[in-house]
C-alpha cells in the first residue's frame, strides 16, 4: 500500500481522466487544470469515467512516479467537495481508504471480489499466440 509522509499534500482530480495519459499526460493536466507544479512533491489522483481505474503522478526525488491501480470488479468512490473546483484536497487516511475499497460515508470496507488464481486457469484461457515459456511467468 502507499504511505504518503504527512507534509505532501494529495490533490483529486474532479473529472474523469482518459487513462492513456501518463506521465506528460498527466502531468500537463496538473499544470494547466491545477495551475500547481508536480515538482513540490504533491500527489495527484486521477480517475476514469468508470471510475474502475485509478492513476497518482507523484515526484521522486530525480523523476515522475506513475502509480496505477484497475479494478476487476467495482468502482473507486472519488472525494466529492462541489465548491473546490476541479481538484480535492484530501488527506493520506482518505487516498488509503479509496485505494484499499472502503466506503468513504461509513468507513466500512466494500465486499471484495474473490480472485481466481492463475494457477486454477487453463491453458485455453491464454492467447494462443503466446509461448509456454510467457505463461509461466503468470503462474509463477
Amino acid at each position: 500500500m502507499l504511505s504518503a509522509p504527512s507534509a505532501v499534500r494529495i490533490f483529486a482530480y474532479a473529472l474523469p481522466t482518459d487513462m492513456r495519459k501518463s506521465f506528460d499526460g498527466l502531468h500537463a493536466i496538473v499544470t494547466n487544470e491545477f495551475t500547481m507544479d508536480v515538482l513540490n512533491g504533491d500527489y495527484f489522483v486521477f480517475f476514469n469515467r468508470a471510475l474502475d481505474r485509478c492513476k497518482i503522478l507523484m515526484w521522486d526525488r530525480d523523476g515522475l512516479v506513475v502509480l496505477a491501480k484497475r479494478l476487476e470488479r467495482g468502482r473507486f468512490q472519488r472525494p466529492l467537495d462541489v465548491a473546490s473546483g476541479l481538484s480535492i484536497e484530501i488527506d493520506a487516511t482518505t487516498l488509503s481508504m479509496i485505494l484499499g475499497g472502503a466506503d468513504l460515508k461509513t468507513g466500512q470496507r466494500r465486499k471484495a471480489r474473490q480472485q481466481k488464481r492463475l494457477e486454477q486457469c487453463g491453458r485455453e484461457e491464454f492467447p494462443e499466440h503466446l509461448e509456454r515459456r510467457h505463461i509461466s511467468l503468470y503462474l509463477d
